[in-house]
């Protein structure tokens, strides 16, 4: 069944309520079971390499399947003072990936200051970019910016025809979207040496699991550049988590059942291991911190004794600190797994 636009009067907005539901999933093994079954429990971090900041919930565009619930109204952005402590810890590693994400992170007035401070330390800087916010009057000098600071570009298309991402992301996006990937391959995005990587996000326009990464990536990549040429470097597969907005869908269409069987079924033991969880370390938009940008939209933060602020940062307690898991990361280890890098197995 494809995506549709929920009305949301009674949403499962409230994190308990979503893992309420998720804990009560009807004939399904809970998570840290199937983890104890693969000899993967406790699940605990390996290192950090990834310093993901999600600078907030405000974005340009509502789209249907957002974990983050994110949208033109929401409230929820990074301030100063915390963008500072972010900062001051990041310094404090030799962590060398900072991957900044929202909402559309470039709205949030902090954004451009924790690029060129991250940038300023010698640490690679990932956007994750809807593309719409590109063509705002407000960001006509964003592409410049990205592209003059080096950032890599993590962009969100769910598919290379328009209905498909109009019914996902909204009336027009997937125009708007084109627009701005020529915008960023003028700027030299994409292109072969060029060293600015503009890399594709796909994933589902409804109840079912992406298909292989290598085999969609070919297919946009000729679609893409055959009929609008467009380049761009990789095409990452990331599978439709079951929370918030999506676990509305997932509810309303009478699909939660058999797609969270499908999950489970599809349990990976490989993709479990390589889980993006034990080598990433998620800041909120208040400085708390969280294993993963999912956990974070569930309220979930890191325990077991770890710090759980950004203003409290101990690299060494949370190196190998233990995983905080619930049924929703059945997620991340279905088929080939999930992260925000794409297929892990």
């Amino acid at each position: 069944m494809p995506l549709t636009l929920l009305k949301r009067q009674n949403p499962l907005a409230a994190p308990s309520e979503q893992l309420k539901v998720l804990a009560g999933s009807a004939q399904l093994l809970p998570f840290e079971a199937r983890l104890d079954h693969a000899s993967l429990a406790p699940l605990c971090a390996t290192g950090i390499t990834v310093f993901q900041i999600n600078v907030g919930k405000l974005c340009n565009q509502t789209c249907r399947h957002c974990h983050v619930d994110a949208g033109p109204d929401r409230p929820e952005t990074m301030s100063l003072d915390t963008a500072e402590q972010c900062i001051r810890a990041l310094a404090k590693t030799d962590i060398q990936t900072v991957d900044i994400t929202g909402g559309a992170p470039e709205l949030n007035a902090q954004f451009r200051w924790l690029v060129e401070q991250a940038r300023a330390l010698g640490r690679h800087v990932m956007d994750r970019c809807n593309l719409s916010v590109l063509l705002l009057p407000s960001q006509a000098d964003l592409g410049e910016f990205l592209a003059h600071h080096r950032v890599e570009i993590i962009a969100s298309l769910p598919s290379f025809q328009a209905s498909q991402t109009d019914a996902q992301r909204g009336e027009g996006v997937f125009e708007k979207s084109l627009e701005a990937l020529r915008l960023l391959n003028r700027f030299g995005y994409g292109r072969p040496d060029s060293g600015l990587l503009l890399n594709l996000v796909y994933n589902p326009v409804g109840a079912f699991l992406p298909p292989k990464q290598e085999s969609i990536e070919a297919q946009f990549k000729k679609e893409l550049r055959a009929r609008h040429g467009i380049e761009f470097n990789r095409l990452y597969t990331i599978t439709n988590m079951p929370i918030s907005r999506f676990l509305d869908f997932l509810i309303e269409s009478g699909n939660y059942d058999q797609y969270m069987t499908r999950l489970a079924n599809a349990f990976n033991p490989d993709a479990a291991a390589e889980v993006m969880c034990r080598h990433t370390l998620s800041v909120g938009w208040d400085g708390r911190l969280y294993d993963c940008d999912f956990n974070q939209m569930l309220e979930l933060p890191v325990d077991h004794g770890a710090p759980s602020h950004i203003r409290d940062f101990d690299p060494a307690q949370l190196h190998r600190r233990r995983i905080v898991t619930r049924n929703h990361c059945y997620g991340c280890t279905a088929g080939s797994g999930s992260s925000c890098g794409g297929t892990v197995a």
